[in-house]
């Protein structure tokens, strides 16, 4: 298993357990089985709802006596409507209390985007905090003291951008030391990937296999499915893989990190196994080629330009 390094010798399993839309008795068993299987890396956030079944899992495993809490790196994320002062640290204590952990092994801002305390998700624009009611350097501020305060290992960003990143850095005390993003071969982000990498940051890819099973409302009309592109399937058949372990196994040839979503034992066995998976120059030149800056998740649904969010991406 090819894995990240972190500036203190912590390292992190390139490919990990996603966990976005997994609930109840489903998200715990995926955990277990996950565990069970050789993951050792496992992202949530508070704002999926089901850190409290995952502590439930992670507790139960770790009760058998033969993982244990310090084999496995935990991800969560601080949900947008604590970004305010005073807010960052009982948002993660909060986290910490579901997930019955101690400290998290790394803490992300989930998006460059404030909302009032306690909106879930905004209805109209008095919902949000502007840039200037809750600059991110402020929010950042406090994610530093969880990391000096032990609460978390590490602390990074998601969904930021390269201009966003570079305002971050040019202001943080400590840097940022991961950004997760969306990722996969018809959204590469090239730039932002070598920005990242100039500046020590790792980078995780989310919805790495093309998030298929989220709402239809966040779909958009013909949108491509990854399963079903000639390229993708002629590089499984000629490696004996199949398609999501030959996207999963594309990102760790790139240095990145992966957290393929799945419920399914046999397919969170599957993914895993992409680690085995080695692709050649020609592979990845192939991949290369089909690039067509396609998100599938656009951001569009945080936008409110009166709030000063008029571009979530900065594209």
């Amino acid at each position: 298993m090819k894995t990240l390094k972190f500036s203190n010798g912590d390292t992190m399993h390139a490919i990990g357990l996603g966990t976005w839309k997994a609930t109840g008795g489903d998200v715990k068993q995926a955990v277990k089985d996950a565990l069970h299987a050789g993951y050792r890396h496992i992202d949530t956030a508070a704002a999926y709802g089901n850190e409290e079944i995952i502590g439930e899992a992670l507790e139960e495993v770790f009760a058998e006596g033969e993982i244990f809490r310090e084999d496995v790196f935990i991800t969560s994320k601080l949900w947008n409507d604590s970004h305010a002062e005073g807010q960052v640290i009982p948002a993660l204590q909060e986290s910490l209390k579901k997930l019955k952990l101690d400290y998290l092994d790394l803490y992300l801002i989930h998006w460059p985007v404030a909302f009032r305390n306690g909106v879930d998700t905004p209805k109209k624009p008095d919902d949000y905090l502007t840039p200037e009611e809750a600059p991110i350097i402020e929010t950042w501020s406090q994610m530093e003291k969880v990391k000096n305060d032990g609460l978390a290992r590490h602390i990074g960003v998601s969904n930021f951008s390269e201009k966003k990143l570079k305002h971050l850095v040019s202001k943080a005390t400590i840097k940022p030391e991961m950004n997760q993003i969306e990722l996969h071969p018809l959204l590469q982000q090239n730039a932002l990937l070598d920005y990242c990498k100039s500046e020590n940051i790792h980078v995780t890819a989310y919805s790495p296999l093309g998030s298929g099973d989220r709402s239809k409302a966040m779909k958009a009309e013909n949108e491509p499915n990854m399963m079903d592109i000639d390229a993708l399937k002629e590089i499984a058949k000629d490696r004996s893989a199949i398609v999501p372990q030959v996207l999963i196994a594309w990102h760790n040839h790139r240095g990145c990190a992966a957290i393929p979503k799945s419920t399914t034992k046999d397919h969170i066995i599957a993914n895993f196994k992409a680690a085995d998976v080695s692709l050649t120059d020609s592979d990845m030149k192939k991949i290369a080629k089909l690039d067509r800056h396609f998100r599938y998740i656009t951001g569009k649904f945080f936008e409110e330009p009166s709030k000063g969010y008029k571009n979530i991406y900065d594209e």
